[in-house]
């Protein structure tokens, strides 16, 4: 099976990190995998040993010719979308469309457009011949908004690379908070920060990451023990240097950051968004989005408890390597392709 993955995206996330799995892990699936990719995401894939054309970035474009010529070099049996949001990656499908059988990964439910827009999109997703999401927000979402057949709508939740040897949570005397993702408006840094405000306990907090909120959030952690070291390139090596992991987002699939963290044996702190409660049931701390007050007493809850803070991790570890790891994820994910390629040699055979 030829599987030709398509990662249209301006900026590197945990949409590519999950392509990044699949494309390592193809060959376990018996696949051969390449990979057409935008200009602004291609130097994240560069180390990988596979077929790779870069093409300029269509996201939010009419058309993209160039990801369809590149894609039917490739003459693939499956095509597969990585879809930052429902709508923004329209081109990229129509162009995948019309090479192969194409299913769409749907990262983060959003905005399904109206009016004729809402139609065009509708009509895109109809002819899909599968759509896999991280979360049942986004099963939903496109059977409920754009009518695909639920029979060809797949949750498979993300998983993580687990570590044979994980860090733990670091021991500092002062325990060590600590976050990362891109500093926007999603992530809910800003929530985080005012709840580190109102803990009257010792911490110090690290918020990995760039973004364009990046200025005001810095400004917003003034007086506080917060540092923002930037990017974060070794997310292994950020988390061995913490003694507690916070998800703050607004809105998430089933974030990756959060199962790093949790393989590496740190307890975590999540808000309750897309799949979160479901995937780590008791093996984290889940409160309500966007309540500060919540997220703090949650915090302090841990921070003056070392026992349960240590039992946390251990748990939310055993959960990592029992349910989380990429393996399955990638198997469950080319299981759903292998029967796209299937169903479509059949229409041809007939």
């Amino acid at each position: 099976m030829r599987v030709s993955f398509v990662a249209d995206s301006d900026g590197w996330g945990g949409a590519e990190v999950w392509l990044t799995h699949h494309l390592r892990r193809a060959a376990d699936a018996g696949a051969t995998a390449s990979l057409v990719c935008a200009e602004p995401v291609a130097s994240g894939f560069a180390h990988l040993d596979v077929d790779r054309t870069v093409v300029p970035l269509t996201r939010h474009t009419a058309a993209a010719p160039r990801t369809r010529a590149a894609l039917a070099a490739q003459r693939p049996d499956v095509v597969v979308v990585n879809l930052v949001d429902p709508a923004s990656n329209a081109a990229a499908v129509a162009a995948a469309q019309e090479v192969a059988p194409t299913a769409g990964v749907l990262h983060l439910v959003g905005d399904t457009r109206a009016g004729e827009e809402r139609a065009a999109l509708t009509g895109l997703y109809r002819r899909m011949a599968a759509v896999v999401s991280p979360s049942e927000d986004g099963r939903v979402q496109v059977v409920a908004d754009l009518g695909v057949d639920p029979a060809r709508v797949h949750v498979v939740p993300n998983g993580v690379d687990v570590p044979p040897d994980p860090a733990g949570p670091a021991g500092r005397p002062v325990p060590r908070i600590g976050a990362f993702g891109r500093l926007t408006a999603q992530k809910g840094f800003d929530v985080l920060l005012a709840a580190l405000r109102r803990l009257d306990v010792p911490f110090d907090a690290v918020v990995g990451g760039a973004g364009r909120d990046g200025e005001a959030l810095r400004a917003a952690a003034a007086g506080l023990p917060v540092t923002f070291p930037g990017w974060v390139s070794d997310a292994r090596g950020f988390l061995a240097g913490l003694d507690l992991f916070v998800l703050s987002s607004r809105v998430e699939a089933l974030p990756l950051a959060l199962l790093e963290a949790m393989a590496e044996g740190l307890p975590c702190v999540a808000t309750d968004v897309g799949d979160v409660r479901r995937a780590v049931g008791e093996d984290a701390v889940v409160v309500p989005v966007e309540d500060a007050g919540a997220l703090a007493a949650a915090l302090r809850g841990l921070l003056t408890d070392p026992a349960r803070r240590a039992a946390l991790g251990v748990r939310a570890r055993v959960r990592a390597v029992r349910d989380l790891d990429a393996g399955l994820m990638t198997a469950r994910t080319f299981r759903v392709l292998s029967g796209v390629a299937g169903g479509a040699a059949g229409n041809r055979q007939r």
